[in-house]
């Protein structure tokens, strides 16, 4: 019964956002980068936010230091989707977000080299999956796969409350009913991207350091390859990687090649939950052959996706 509830109260918080969107103006209008033609609402993923403010009041303000970071976060993402920040400002607070994630996460108690190698990923992470949202459903698609996955190890190994991801994720669902969609109602923002990512590593870096497993880190393995070797080419081509492109494989896909977007946003998706499952069914094998896997998957994941690449670009893009 509270599940419902707070899926209708999740749902009014969406709808109240889209009047205040609205009337604010807070709009997506089509640039180099867009995949879309038309002007549509934008933020419309800060309702990952509210989901996980209901939990953190539920359950009696668990997890403090995170709720900061990801409030300090998710505050700055959605200034920069109506404002366009100062990247200074920008860079101080997601530095600061992340210290308070490795703070709750109890890393300072660990070696230095810890906290760094986390700084690296969860930066690296976020930024990917900012990047990666740029077309109908794929951030949604994508969520869900993670975060249905860290809710079967979460069975297994209990790292988090499970009401986080499961209220986070029905975020997710009341975004994706407006946004998995051939016209959306709106898009995730900076403001969505972001969050969501901040709420997913928090429970990723739970799960590793609680089972000292890190095969758990191919939970992101399919945004991982495309974004890694999206960075790669434009190098290899003097392009500067700062600014925006449509050269994901998911962009040519949909822009040049002419798939259908849903059907590129759930295929993302499946693929990342067919290899989570697998990753853990893997978990519980040695260390020698959890790393002989993940070099197996992270090799041919990234032959099947050079090789496709090239094809869509010999034959479509000019």
């Amino acid at each position: 019964m509270n599940y419902i509830i707070v899926l209708i109260v999740l749902i009014v918080f969406e709808l109240l956002y889209f009047k205040l969107a609205d009337r604010f103006n807070i709009i997506d209008k089509p640039n180099e980068r867009s995949s879309h033609t038309t002007i549509t609402l934008r933020g419309g993923g800060i309702v990952f936010y509210f989901g996980a403010l209901i939990f953190f009041i539920l359950s009696g303000f668990q997890y403090p230091w995170f709720f900061l970071g990801l409030t300090l976060m998710t505050a700055v993402s959605f200034l920069d989707d109506i404002f366009t920040l100062s990247n200074k400002i920008r860079l101080v607070i997601h530095f600061s977000s992340v210290l308070l994630m490795t703070y709750q996460l109890d890393l300072f108690s660990m070696p230095w080299y810890y906290l760094l190698i986390t700084f690296i990923i969860v930066v690296g992470v976020i930024n990917a999956y900012n990047f990666m949202d740029g077309i109908n459903g794929i951030t949604a698609c994508y969520s869900l796969a993670v975060g249905a996955l860290l809710m079967i190890a979460n069975d297994q190994n209990h790292f988090i409350e499970q009401d986080l991801l499961i209220y986070s994720l029905m975020g997710v669902l009341v975004f994706a009913f407006f946004n998995f969609r051939t016209k959306a109602k709106c898009f995730a923002g900076d403001v969505g991207a972001v969050a969501i990512a901040f709420i997913l590593l928090f429970a990723l870096g739970a799960l590793i350091i609680k089972t000292g497993n890190v095969i758990y880190i191919l939970f992101l393995s399919v945004y991982g390859i495309d974004a890694v070797w999206t960075i790669v080419r434009r190098l290899l081509k003097k392009e500067n990687i700062f600014e925006a492109h449509r050269s994901h494989l998911y962009q040519y896909l949909g822009n040049e090649a002419k798939v259908n977007k849903l059907a590129i946003s759930f295929s993302y998706g499946l693929i990342q939950f067919i290899v989570g499952l697998i990753v853990i069914q893997f978990s519980q094998q040695s260390v020698v052959t959890q790393f002989v896997f993940s070099i197996c998957l992270l090799v041919g994941l990234s032959a099947l996706y050079l090789i496709l690449k090239t094809y869509i670009i010999k034959k479509y893009v000019r």
